[in-house]
């Protein structure tokens, strides 16, 4: 197999991977809290928010030492380690105890409805668990020099040797390079605007599905309509994908454009969620709510916005990844575990005020951070020609 193919297949294997882990784990974030809080009337207590809330507060912190420990044991068994607790955690929702719940949070970050619960979480945890084999699928590139047979011996040996050392000191430097990168002007700005992708993350992936299940007055459809949902935001992120991070490359206007449409989707999005979702849905107990927003819940209104908050966070992340490979080309790996620490910790923050805020006061926060985040971003942008022409402050790093 030429280089060419093997990195096509690569490719091809890493998105069928991931494709089958973040299904399984999308799916299950979505019905977290909404099959917590149906348990919550048995011997079980928890609450999916707070499990969501450990998983992206463990997983903020460890992103700044990711670039260290990739660099020690090989991105190959990091993918396969992260993806076996994956599946521990979807797989705990097949029979849950509260300490073993909370415990696989932690390592995440690092009768009828009872069958129906265990043949879905069954379910999706062997798609996690497909996804994470995959990676063994994955083929190492070929050596770029082929040894003589006489100095072949002596130089491996001294390869091996030079290896281990290479290991520690890259780990030692990409954990200093992603300190220094977060207090950089340009990483500093970039932050407002991740920060609210990881709270706009937290309420599409977990909040605004818990709720739909919580309103009362769809009817018996009211739980299935969570799964819809799902889907609709899907169909948000795959349009939005498509269109503004295949065709970037051919933006005559660069990404502000983008990031404005995101922010005026999503604030639209947020006002009929507004108008159509009772206040109290989200900390709603297992009975529902039967109270009314400001028009009759619809069911139309709902999944509408549903496709719109995927589409407006397809434009933020599609353009925010873009930057950051522009301004950091040079070694991306610190600069994308800042983004993912800023995002995680938000998310996290989001998930544990989730238990608490009615939803406008969500609603409120989302707006605030998506209008300076954007203001942030359109500063980042408009000097972003300049900065890597004249050489960003990381390149100093």
């Amino acid at each position: 197999m030429s280089p060419e193919s093997k990195k096509l297949f690569n490719i091809v294997i890493l998105g069928v991977a991931f494709m089958f882990m973040f299904t399984a784990f999308q799916t299950c974030g979505n019905v977290a809290q909404t099959v917590i809080r149906s348990l919550n009337s048995t011997d079980f207590h928890g609450s999916g928010y707070t499990s969501l809330a450990i998983i992206y507060g463990v997983f903020s912190a460890s992103n700044l030492i990711t670039p260290s420990v990739v660099a020690i044991v090989g991105p190959q068994i990091s993918m396969f380690v992260s993806g076996l607790f994956y599946s521990m955690y979807i797989a705990v929702f097949i029979q849950p105890f509260p300490w073993s719940f909370y415990t696989a949070s932690v390592f995440i970050g690092i009768a009828a409805a009872e069958n129906d619960r265990r043949t879905v979480f069954i379910a999706l945890t062997v798609i996690s668990l497909v996804g994470t084999v995959l990676f063994f699928l994955i083929r190492k590139p070929d050596p770029e020099n082929v040894l003589g047979e006489e100095e072949s011996c002596d130089d491996q040996d001294m390869e091996a040797t030079e290896s281990a050392q290479n290991n520690v000191t890259k780990a030692v430097d990409a954990f200093k390079k992603s300190l220094k990168l977060c207090v950089t002007k340009e990483m500093l700005l970039l932050s407002v605007t991740t920060a609210y992708t990881g709270l706009e993350l937290t309420f599409f992936s977990g909040v605004y599905g818990t709720c739909i299940g919580a309103v009362n007055k769809f009817g018996t459809e009211e739980k299935s309509l969570i799964g819809l949902s799902g889907i609709f935001i899907g169909i948000g992120e795959i349009l939005g994908g498509s269109l503004f991070g295949l065709l970037s490359k051919n933006n005559r206007f660069g990404r502000n454009p983008v990031v404005l449409l995101g922010t005026l989707v999503h604030f639209v999005a947020f006002y009929l969620i507004f108008l159509n979702m009772p206040g109290d849905a989200p900390i709603a107990p297992v009975e529902g709510t039967d109270s009314s927003a400001y028009i009759r819940p619809s069911k139309e209104v709902a999944l509408l916005c549903s496709f719109l908050l995927g589409l407006g966070d397809s434009c933020f992340n599609t353009q925010l990844l873009s930057i950051l490979g522009f301004l950091y080309s040079e070694d991306s790996a610190p600069a994308f575990a800042v983004f993912k620490f800023v995002q995680s910790i938000c998310a996290a923050v989001a998930f544990f005020y989730s238990n608490y805020l009615l939803l406008h006061w969500q609603l409120l926060v989302m707006v605030i951070f998506g209008f300076f985040g954007t203001i942030s971003f359109f500063t980042v942008e408009w000097d972003a020609a300049a900065i890597v022409a004249r050489g960003s402050d990381y390149r100093s790093i």
